[in-house]
């Protein structure tokens, strides 16, 4: 994977554009430096015992993706292949977070002689599997571990060539309830009505757990899963707050089939290997800004958790999820239904009570005075390469090269 640097000298400064939970521009030397960050992180942690050696990420551009990745090469020492779907730059335009991400990590791991293939394309594709599967014969033999951390409203079906979106709706019932409009920075009602039946099976068909199935599937047929594999799905369940839209609502069901999956799977690999589904804590992702309650909810979140001293963000959960839970060197603890809980500091009781006593207060009036908001905006512009201490935003750069 290539950036396509021309010999033109650089032209263009960089500026966050953002519109609610999307952000148009991204800053590829902010972006380097962010992915370095998290290298650093790791590597202040230490290595991790007893881990994989040969690694999958699925969805590894951005967010838990990314942050799975550059723990399984620099706590590792794994080789790793990540797939995503990412645009490179065209026309003086920039390329995606993702890119920009993907391309410095490659960079870096092999700097450090870690071998990083990147596939960029449609991960719901077979095609795409295809091509992930020659590459893991050709450079890695098998994979111990598979990480399924795919986030996309949209998925086009490999054997129907249906197109399913997905949709963010309670069920039941119309769902009113406090957010936060992050543009106009106002805490006001919401209202969403119910979802169809069409709705819950459409978001189901792009969330669920149906294409990591096909993955493991596609991976197992080829015979490049190492006995013991490991596979994991993220997913996320939060507080009663948030349930009516999220885990009791269109996302839940496609969650829920997640853990159905998890269940086929470990029928299928029948003791060859274990799949398993990891509850991870809210944090600051572009999925997680699209989905209404839960910005406002973050900003709460996060300053109890500053306040405690146990904030978290991708790259910390993700560490510790590799290093206390998939390979402790004992059995991966589990809740009663048989999932990773690497939520534990976010569910703690005292957490919530505290956070549930600042949303019957929070309004628009006091809103920057007992939440978390600035660092809520000062991680999302982060996510696109923006506000990294020591990067020049004044400087104009080529948004095709890094």
């Amino acid at each position: 994977m290539t950036t396509n640097c021309s010999t033109e000298p650089p032209s263009l400064v960089i500026k966050p554009r953002v519109r609610g939970f999307i952000c148009v521009t991204a800053h590829p030397h902010g972006c380097q430096e962010n992915v370095h960050n998290q290298i650093d992180y790791v590597k202040e942690k230490g290595p991790i015992a007893d881990s994989p050696k040969n690694v999958l990420v699925i969805g590894a551009s951005t967010g838990y993706g990314l942050a799975s990745r550059i723990v399984a090469a620099f706590g590792c020492g794994a080789k790793t292949v990540g797939v995503f779907f990412e645009k490179p730059s065209d026309g003086g335009k920039t390329a995606s977070a993702g890119w920009y991400n993907s391309v410095a990590f490659e960079k870096a791991a092999k700097t450090e002689g870690l071998c990083a293939i990147n596939i960029n394309g449609d991960a719901f594709s077979d095609e795409i599997k295809q091509q992930t599967v020659e590459a893991i014969k050709t450079e890695l033999g098998k994979v111990d571990l598979v990480v399924y951390s795919l986030a996309s409203p949209r998925r086009i079906h490999p054997v129907t060539k249906a197109v399913h979106n997905s949709v963010l709706k309670p069920i039941g019932q119309t769902f009113c309830a406090k957010t936060l409009d992050t543009d106009k920075e106002v805490v006001k009602q919401i209202t969403i009505e119910p979802a169809s039946q069409e709705d819950i099976t459409e978001t189901a068909a792009v969330m669920g757990g149906e294409d990591w199935e096909m993955w493991i599937d596609a991976l197992e047929k080829a015979g490049v899963l190492a006995e013991g594999v490991k596979t994991v799905a993220y997913s996320y369940i939060g507080p009663e707050v948030t349930w009516p839209i999220y885990k009791d609502g269109t996302i839940g069901v496609a969650k829920l089939d997640v853990e159905k999956a998890a269940d086929r799977i470990n029928q299928k690999l029948a003791g060859s290997g274990t799949a398993y589904v990891s509850i991870n804590q809210a944090v600051v992702t572009q999925a997680s800004s699209a989905i209404p309650v839960v910005p406002l909810y973050i900003s709460l979140l996060f300053r109890i958790l500053r306040e405690k001293n146990i904030l978290e963000g991708c790259i910390e959960q993700i560490y510790r999820l590799f290093a206390e839970r998939l390979y402790a060197g004992t059995s991966v603890p589990v809740d009663e239904a048989g999932r990773i809980r690497i939520d534990d500091l976010e569910m703690k009781p005292e957490v919530q009570a505290a956070v549930k006593e600042l949303w019957s207060q929070v309004r628009t009036e006091n809103l920057k005075e007992i939440s978390d908001f600035e660092v809520y905006k000062k991680e999302f512009v982060k996510l696109f390469g923006f506000g990294l201490p020591g990067v020049d935003y004044e400087k104009p750069v080529n948004p095709a090269c890094l």
